[in-house]
């Protein structure tokens, strides 16, 4: 997981687009714009955080800085 990399999702795509990604992946099809990871499950993790993220701000009005800070704790949770 590469925080730059889910940030510049967050500024440059809406939940829409990242969800029409993520389609696209899991369908095994052309992806509409690019997403970097080292491979399918890395892309794929930075399109869900994106995701996460977007609806996060939006539903508790959230900056990107705090929602991104709770879904790094969500994750740190999940595996310890």
């Amino acid at each position: 997981m590469k925080i730059p990399e889910i940030k510049r999702l967050v500024t440059n795509y809406t939940l829409d687009a990242l969800e029409k990604a993520e389609l696209a992946l899991i369908q095994e099809e052309a992806m509409p714009f690019e997403v970097h990871g080292e491979d399918d499950g890395e892309v794929l993790t930075h399109i869900l955080a994106a995701k996460w993220i977007l609806e996060d701000m939006e539903s508790n009005g959230r900056e990107l800085k705090e929602s991104l800070r709770a879904y790094s704790q969500k994750v740190r949770n999940s595996i310890s």
